[in-house]
């Protein structure tokens, strides 16, 4: 479990985030969502501390993230698997190299341990014989999977997700969301995923947060989100033709 307890941020004179209070449960796909802009990328930060809240605390299972010295905080970060936009896998490195980094990082496993591991976290996300790749000869769904194999080569309790399904089609979109779903309720992870993706929020969203304008006007389930009456959210959700369509169908049954 992530608790968020009354968190503010401050840039300057700017207002990004105005007292967040929410949790994120264990077990569940958590999903955030909002405009760009919203503050739904420095709550993710925050959250992991590459943002320093101006007020309000992070809670980790029970411990205060944010109030950990340096040495605390490695602790924690220990236990997160992260997967970024974009995938950001590391061109010098082949897959096996960029699964193994965070053992390389947070373990003393021997050489051969480490290749056992990789070779398991690459074979639950469904690739096998690519250890010697480089990220240039993978398409786009197989570096997220790479990227999901190294999210969870610790064993994470938590997963951090920020735009999963950046930049692929349909298809493999749907793909990764499965996959990550699978993973969270297998590994039994506080998962928390930021995306603009309406799909993953309808199929796979657990529990639902809406940003708006750095504070959360609306949280709830997938099968909430259908008969909200906040307008914001549904302006977000529901501004396009097809969106009005699924509003319309929900709002009849």
């Amino acid at each position: 479990m992530i608790e968020v307890k009354d968190i503010t941020v401050r840039f300057g004179e700017k207002l990004v985030l105005d007292h967040i209070s929410t949790r994120f449960n264990r077990g569940m796909t958590n999903l955030v969502i909002g405009r760009s802009g919203s503050g739904k990328t420095v709550l993710l930060k925050s959250i992991i501390g590459l943002v320093t809240a101006n007020e309000g605390e992070i809670v980790y299972d029970d411990v205060v993230f944010n109030k950990l010295d340096f040495a605390g905080q490695k602790g924690i970060r220990k236990e997160i698997g992260m997967l970024f936009q974009g995938s950001a896998l590391f061109d010098s490195m082949n897959v096996e190299k960029n699964v193994m980094f965070p053992m390389d990082m947070f373990t003393n496993m021997t050489l051969d341990e480490k290749r056992e591991r990789v070779n398991f976290c690459l074979q639950r996300v469904n690739l096998e014989n690519v250890n010697r790749l480089s990220p240039a000869e993978l398409s786009g769904g197989m570096k997220k999977r790479v990227a999901i194999a190294r999210a969870i080569a610790l064993n994470p309790k938590y997963l951090l997700c920020d735009e999963p399904n950046s930049g692929l089609d349909p298809q493999t979109s749907i793909v990764i969301d499965n996959l990550i779903k699978e993973l969270t309720e297998e590994y039994n992870m506080t998962t928390i995923i930021n995306t603009h993706d309406m799909n993953s929020v309808l199929e796979i969203g657990d529990k639902v947060t809406f940003i708006y304008e750095g504070r959360i006007e609306w949280e709830g389930t997938k099968h909430d989100i259908l008969q909200s009456q906040n307008k914001h959210l549904d302006d977000f959700v529901f501004a396009s033709e097809l969106g009005k369509k699924i509003k319309a169908s929900a709002m009849s049954v």
